[in-house]
């Protein structure tokens, strides 16, 4: 059975649809990645997904059951966790407590606790800053903090929003390793990317987007060299020149 499943999903914003039909599956385990030209809708799928955004047809459907329309919230606790392109951590708190937010939905303190020392465990930089308020943290910290923080839910998918955005090469690298590092964890992810080819490299499958569907699906590092990625996305330039 697969993990996730968009079956001619449709949804926008007003009168507006930015998906037109949009169909992907995502097997457990997997890093599948959403590659497209602006506005073709990448991140909508992820907020129809986790929630954020009502379709207004088709079904998407999370380990056998249809959660179109549900709450962010009712999606979270099914195990759905979102982890934004804008940076979501608080500013003024240390790393640990901005960790422990992590875990408002839970209402056992003593377990919420226990889960945040184990991603301390994973994340060295939560172990070794935990005491150091977020805003200080260098943008690829940051973003390493706010995917620890995704896991003290002990999600079983994973959405991440453009991860590498605004990173200088060294985040990116340390951002796209942490990925891998995960799914190496047995965590299935759904990627959006702009770094087609850091996104697709590590992705099992890759999609990209046009027109608000899925215009071509194939293996991440074969989709590279497709030309008709080239066509869509690349403006006729080798994918791997990007």
């Amino acid at each position: 059975m697969s993990v996730l499943a968009l079956k001619d999903v449709r949804a926008g914003y007003g009168a507006a649809d930015v998906l037109r039909g949009v169909d992907l599956t995502l097997e457990p385990g997997t890093i599948t990645c959403l590659v497209g030209p602006n506005g073709a809708g990448k991140s909508t799928v992820l907020r129809a997904v986790s929630g954020l955004l009502r379709p207004r047809q088709g079904r998407i459907v999370f380990e056998g059951d249809d959660i179109a329309g549900l709450s962010p919230g009712a999606v979270l606790r099914r195990g759905v966790v979102h982890v934004p392109q804008e940076r979501g951590l608080f500013a003024g708190m240390t790393v640990w407590e901005n960790l422990l937010m992590g875990g408002h939905i839970l209402r056992d303190s003593a377990a919420v606790r226990r889960r945040a020392e184990a991603v301390a465990e994973r994340f060295p930089i939560v172990a070794e800053r935990r005491r150091d308020r977020a805003g200080v943290l260098s943008g690829g910290q940051q973003k390493i903090v706010e995917i620890a923080r995704a896991l003290m839910l002990e999600p079983r998918l994973i959405l991440m929003d453009e991860p590498s955005m605004g990173l200088d090469p060294k985040a990116r690298r340390l951002v796209f390793e942490t990925i891998t590092g995960l799914n190496d964890d047995g965590h299935t992810i759904l990627l959006v990317e702009q770094n087609a080819r850091a996104g697709l490299g590590i992705a099992h499958r890759g999609a990209v987007m046009d027109g608000g569907a899925v215009a071509i699906a194939a293996g991440g590092p074969e989709l590279l060299d497709d030309p008709r990625m080239a066509q869509l996305y690349l403006g006729g330039h080798a994918a791997r020149s990007a």
